[in-house]
């Protein structure tokens, strides 16, 4: 059994080369803390992003669908345009409405989501990190912002001087996930910000314990290739942070938690280190820009768990 924590864009990609690559019986379990509330809609972007990306339906941009028109994103932001920063597409709209339908009838965010699943033939166990709300909270010199306002609305302009995770401590992991950890053979990291898409899963009640305990190997992808992330806030927020944007960087969010990082060529000289640390380093390709180059790094982080990790 597999279990790989993800978030949106990098972690889709991620998880799509995984599931590729094998039989495996896989969970994911995504991040929530990004998940918002619009115009009475319920929006969880992350999970969306991986359905899509598993369905292949998603847009070449990483988000929302194929195809994609915004007729009513028009009229909101033209008519209406108070407020309208949250780009809504047409065919998007149709999941949040039956998300929040079935929600409305008082059924968990997982049910939701594995309906969602099954609708979309996707073929692994997709799991939001909670069915309790939390909200991840950007706290800068000018004050305090949801996390989608940070990054669409003030375009990441902000420092970011501390992250957090409203209503953490009343959640807890959705039910499964933490027996899926103690009975896992590996647990992935995805190339996911692990500032604002992995650590909020870790920060859960419960979810360190399990990994701790487990008999998994435990293998975190570096998102920084080179000194930056491909797409997102995260070399920023790293800088703001104080953490080096680098291999080791992402090591040291992860603590004590790790066997093995996966780190893109242009680090090979962070492997070093890395096995300083007690890291077991596999040094590839990580760039997923084409189904092949996805399906290929996972094939390689299999073959590097099944044949280098002792």
């Amino acid at each position: 059994m597999i279990v790989v924590l993800a978030g949106g864009v990098g972690g889709s990609k991620f998880l799509k080369g995984i599931v590729s690559a094998t039989e495996e019986e896989i969970t994911a379990v995504i991040n929530t803390g990004d998940d918002i509330d619009r115009f009475g809609l319920y929006i969880s972007p992350d999970i969306d992003i991986n359905i899509y990306t598993l369905a292949d339906v998603i847009h070449q941009q990483g988000w929302g669908f194929k195809d994609e028109t915004y007729s009513c994103q028009s009229i909101l932001s033209k008519v209406y345009e108070e407020d309208c920063w949250f780009n809504l597409g047409d065919k998007d709209l149709a999941t949040h409405i039956y998300r929040t339908f079935l929600l409305k009838q008082n059924r968990s965010l997982s049910e939701v989501t594995l309906k969602m699943c099954e609708e979309w033939n996707i073929p692994i166990r997709i799991l939001p990190m909670s069915n309790e709300p939390v909200t991840t909270y950007i706290h800068t010199p000018g004050g305090k912002f949801h996390f989608q306002e940070y990054l669409i609305k003030r375009k990441m302009s902000d420092q970011v001087l501390k992250i957090e995770f409203n209503g953490i401590e009343n959640a807890s992991p959705t039910p499964g996930i933490l027996e899926a950890i103690r009975k896992s053979d590996l647990i992935l990291f995805a190339p996911s910000n692990p500032l604002v898409s992995i650590n909020p899963i870790l920060s859960l009640p419960g979810i360190k314990k399990a990994i701790l305990e487990s008999k998994a190997k435990v293998v975190a992808v570096s998102p920084v290739v080179g000194g930056d992330v491909i797409k997102g806030p995260g070399a920023r927020m790293l800088k703001d942070l104080g953490i080096d944007v680098s291999p080791l960087g992402i090591a040291s969010c992860y603590s004590d938690l790790l066997d093995a990082m996966v780190i893109d060529c242009r680090d090979e000289e962070y492997a070093e280190s890395l096995k300083q640390l007690n890291m077991e380093t596999l040094v590839t390709d990580t760039i997923m820009d084409s189904d092949h180059k996805k399906r290929k790094l996972a094939e390689k982080v299999m073959d590097f768990v099944r044949y280098q990790l002792v």
